[in-house]
């Protein structure tokens, strides 16, 4: 893998502030990767000491083998789900320009 893509995947989510999420798809797209799951792949191998709870699926949900950690860390940070969803709407981050 490239390791500046790889680095640059760890910024972005690293970047995603408290109380906003992010999608596998969100951060591919700002990062120039392939797919999402070379997101996914990332955070599975390297993403310990970034905020990997921050990351959702595109549909709003969390990975299902993570799910209540990953939405009791969220609930932590004022983010509140309805069910196992997050509203994209209300939480997505978006970066600013510049």
């Amino acid at each position: 893998m490239d390791e500046q893509l790889h680095e640059r995947v760890r910024e972005l989510i690293a970047a995603v502030p408290e109380g906003s999420v992010s999608t596998y798809g969100d951060i591919a797209a700002l990062a120039g990767a392939p797919t999402p799951r070379l997101v996914g792949r990332i955070l599975a191998e390297d993403g310990h000491d970034v905020p990997w709870h921050r990351i959702l699926r595109a549909n709003g949900t969390p990975a299902p083998h993570l799910a209540r950690e990953q939405l009791e860390l969220l609930r932590a940070e004022g983010v509140l789900a309805d069910g196992e969803k997050v509203n994209l709407r209300t939480y997505r981050w978006t970066p600013s320009a510049g």
